[in-house]
């Protein structure tokens, strides 16, 4: 599976895999559950076989019913995720999308996680 497969997801299919990733792997009823405003069960098990033929999902027979998981790894997807944010929302500016999430309220870096982004920025 191509990194590129994964940025030209719908937003449905995009809530799809968030809703296996935050699982690990998922029937269809589970992925129903876990997204916002969910289709009919019916529309999601579609939009699922849509996934797996795309090959951003893979699948298999659990006793009577299918699971699905991710065909790449978590962090392998995050961080194409990522990349796409960058490029759209802050004009591939990695300076400018770290300080808005650096700028947040809610985020409270511990002392090791500065010295390990600042390890980051070293080697970069």
């Amino acid at each position: 599976m191509t990194q590129s497969l994964l940025n030209e997801l719908s937003r449905r299919e995009r809530q799809i895999m968030d809703a296996v990733y935050r699982r690990g792997s998922a029937t269809a009823v589970e992925v129903s559950q876990g997204m916002p405003n969910p289709p009919s069960n019916a529309a999601v098990r579609a939009m699922l076989g849509i996934l797996v033929r795309k090959g951003v999902l893979k699948i298999e027979k659990d006793g009577p019913r299918y699971v699905y998981r991710p065909a790449s790894p978590r962090r392998q997807a995050g961080r194409s995720a990522i990349r796409r944010v960058v490029e759209t929302f802050f004009e591939n500016s990695v300076e400018d999308a770290v300080a808005a999430v650096l700028d947040t309220a809610s985020v409270k870096l511990t002392a090791s996680e500065i010295a390990r982004l600042k390890s980051i920025i070293d080697k970069s």
